[in-house]
């Protein structure tokens, strides 16, 4: 395909995806006036419906990388799962006001029925293509070959579990699946017997990731970091929602009196898979002009700084409340134990960052950490040393070892010549 018919098939199908979002829209406001019953489980929120429109990136960040290097797969499967994800946002709100609204739109259930497996190709083709394909859009060597066909394998044997499991469907007040084979129950433990091998295959293409940026130098380990980056966000996002998913019941969490917490983390974990395309575009785009190393380093430090003062200002709130309860017999002392550790959070906040950011030195950036006590150790030498050779040789010393050029020489101006 030349590069013209490229770049044109990319943006129609991003602008189909556009399409698709705004009839989300109007879908979505018939089924807030069709008054569903907050027993669903529907999401009408203005907030669900923006985040969904935030799932535009991955179209139009594959439509860029599609139409400027079509014979890179990734732009092509960014397009994808940006079409599944907006087919499944509008078939979502058309089966809800379907149902709703009995007669209003025709086939809302058999709708409802083929939205229940598109999850499975969008998180699939996320979750392992763009890990065995990213950055160049070939396989890291021919050993990968099996586990690139198991995926899509497993993709498709997920899908059918799934699409014909007997079962309720999602949102919609216990409709059963139209597709599911009600006689056959063994279908859906046969999808649940497979969805482990699902996450085995995410697995082994991380680790196809893993093992390319070993092997990796210059360009494609700085692109590798990005995404690397990008897929530690999304696995540290989830991993918080799934412990509030043990704490409450996912069905109460859009349910009236819910914490407000838990919507929060519904979001953020919904929210999080945009940041894929986002380091996607960068790494394949536009990766010179970012330095990832800072945007890890600074996630590092202060991630590691809010976990840390948050812990230390609600064990302060609990020690300072059993310490005048010990004292006073008294049993609450909320207002001086909050003021007394804001205090505390407020004096440790800049040592607490100056150990960490050591320490994150120290332990993922070594050579920086190397280079600036090299320096430090200079500086030192600087104000003492009064032996021109002596300083010329400690100087030349300290380039090689904190910048490694091929070539280093130092030229003075001849006294003489400063004076006139």
């Amino acid at each position: 395909m030349s590069l013209r018919r490229a770049s044109l098939l990319a943006w129609s199908l991003a602008g189909l995806c556009v399409v698709m979002f705004v009839a989300s829209v109007a879908l979505c406001l018939l089924a807030r006036s069709a008054h569903v019953p907050s027993s669903w489980g529907a999401d009408l929120s203005v907030a669900g419906l923006l985040g969904g429109g935030l799932f535009l990136l991955f179209p139009l960040v594959g439509a860029m990388i599609a139409s400027r290097r079509p014979k890179n797969p990734i732009g092509w499967i960014l397009l994808a799962n940006g079409l599944l994800w907006m087919l499944s946002d509008v078939m979502d709100y058309y089966a809800v006001y379907g149902v709703a609204s009995p007669g209003s739109v025709p086939f809302p259930v058999g709708i409802a029925g083929i939205n229940n497996v598109l999850w499975v190709p969008a998180v699939g083709l996320l979750g392992t293509y763009v890990f065995l394909l990213f950055p160049d859009g070939r396989l890291p060597s021919r050993r990968w070959r099996p586990l690139s066909w198991l995926c899509g394998v497993v993709i498709v044997l997920v899908s059918v579990g799934v699409g014909f499991g007997p079962g309720n469907l999602e949102n919609l007040g216990g409709v059963r699946n139209p597709f599911g084979l009600e006689t056959h129950p063994w279908v859906t433990d046969a999808a649940y017997v497979v969805l482990p091998l699902f996450l085995l295959c995410m697995l082994g293409s991380v680790l196809s990731l893993v093992m390319r940026y070993r092997h990796s130098r210059g360009e494609e380990r700085q692109q590798i970091k990005w995404i690397a980056f990008s897929a530690s966000f999304v696995s540290m996002v989830y991993l918080i929602a799934m412990v509030g998913s043990l704490v409450y019941p996912q069905e109460t969490w859009f349910a009236a009196g819910s914490p407000l917490w838990l919507n929060f983390l519904e979001y953020a974990a919904l929210l999080s898979f945009i940041a894929v395309p986002i380091a996607v575009g960068f790494a394949v785009l536009r990766y010179r002009l970012y330095d990832i190393d800072v945007v890890i380093n600074r996630t590092l430090v202060y991630g590691s700084l809010t976990v840390t003062l948050i812990a230390l200002y609600f064990g302060g709130v609990a020690t300072t409340q059993a310490t005048f309860r010990a004292l006073t017999g008294q049993e609450e002392q909320p207002q001086l134990a909050v003021v007394i550790s804001t205090l505390v959070i407020a004096a440790l906040f800049n040592p607490l960052r100056g150990r960490i950011q050591s320490f994150i030195d120290r332990r993922f950036y070594r050579r920086k950490y190397d280079a600036r006590k090299t320096l430090e150790t200079f500086s030192s030498k600087l104000r003492d040393e009064t032996d021109l050779g002596q300083l010329n040789a400690e100087l030349l010393s300290v380039v090689r070892t904190t910048m490694q050029p091929e070539h280093v020489s130092l030229w003075l101006t001849p006294a003489d010549r400063e004076a006139e």
